[in-house]
């Protein structure tokens, strides 16, 4: 089977700097071509007139906020690269940034041509230091797109002071402490902190950092040990009161039997309230890792790499959405368990 195309959705609220990583992104001497799709808010996009690099294809969906129309407008735009495909290594998506990610998100499950030949990489939100408190509490966008992430950064560190900078990440942790999170001026990451993540199937997020889904009382999940020290201390928690993330996790295996219909059940049921879902599951009786994602009401999961023989076999997993009933997914997923000791 030929290799998919990796999808990166850029995405980030309007002036975060989503058109300077952009930028970067393409101007950069990393020897990939990319297909970038740009969907500006209005008739006219302008943003279009903002992107470097005479050799990328850039093409433009004017049909201003991302929803179900421009969804069939992204499957059209993706079909048609997929018959250029040679052309370039990557695709990015940039939203407008009065988007809400999931329809994007959701487009690489949707549909079967899309699947088939191209997959969703990361979804990388890009966060104004300065302005993005503000933000919070007037725009419900940039939360769904702060909660939505698998990488943010958290971009002109410079005009801020380290306190505010301190209180900026504390809340950007109450809405989503399983994101990477990377702080800079003017989007200055290098490259393979945004591209090639693999973010979307958990692997990648936890050969970088261990702790990931591990269920404790303290939000250390992400933080980008080493670059200063003590940034930790006096990082206040916040617990968002409309947003959750909340991870569980059984200590061996789960009875598919009782995993699959349970975790339909509270998709269907709870599907508007979540945003993301994750987990990395031991079935009873399967030598691989189940390995799922939501977005929304939409599922996708399959059984990847075998079970390594000094891998513990215990499953995990993660909802990140507004209005969750903690205590019942908790329930139920722990009855879930293979062992119904647990």
């Amino acid at each position: 089977m030929s290799e998919k195309i990796p999808v990166t959705v850029l995405t980030g609220y309007l002036g975060a700097g989503k058109t300077t990583l952009l930028n970067r992104i393409l101007s950069e001497d990393h020897g990939h071509k990319f297909a970038v799709i740009v969907n500006e808010f209005g008739e006219i996009g302008i943003d279009n007139e903002l992107i470097v690099g005479a050799d990328e294809e850039v093409f433009e969906m004017n049909n201003g906020c991302i929803c179900c129309t421009v969804r069939g407008d992204l499957i059209r735009i993706i079909e048609g690269l997929m018959r250029r495909k040679g052309k370039f290594d990557a695709i990015i998506v940039e939203t407008t940034g009065l988007a809400d990610p999931a329809p994007v998100a959701q487009t690489f499950f949707v549909d079967q041509d899309v699947q088939d030949q191209a997959r969703l990489d990361a979804v990388v939100t890009v966060a104004d230091a300065k302005w993005l408190a503000d933000r919070l509490r007037d725009a419900p966008e940039a939360k769904n797109q702060i909660a939505f992430a698998d990488v943010i950064i958290l971009n002109k560190m410079d005009l801020v002071t380290p306190e505010e900078l301190r209180e900026v990440e504390a809340r950007i942790r109450a809405i989503n402490p399983y994101a990477k999170l990377h702080k800079t001026s003017r989007c200055a990451v290098p490259l393979d902190a945004v591209l090639g993540r693999n973010a979307f199937d958990l692997d990648r997020i936890l050969e970088i950092e261990p702790s990931f889904l591990e269920v404790d009382d303290h939000d250390h999940h992400g933080h980008d040990h080493g670059h200063d020290h003590g940034h930790d201390h006096g990082l206040k928690h916040y617990h968002d009161e409309e947003m959750q993330s909340f991870s569980f996790l059984i200590d061996g295996e789960v009875d598919p039997a009782r995993f699959m219909p349970w975790i339909n059940l509270i998709v269907q049921r709870e599907g508007p309230s979540i945003l993301r879902s994750k987990g990395i599951l031991a079935f009873k009786g399967e030598d691989k890792r189940f390995v799922f994602q939501g977005v929304h009401m939409i599922l996708d999961g399959d059984l990847q790499r075998e079970w390594r023989p000094d891998e513990k076999r215990v499953s995990k997993i993660v909802f990140i959405g507004r209005n969750l009933k903690e205590d019942d997914l908790r329930s139920g997923f722990m009855a879930c368990a293979a062992n119904p000791a647990q």
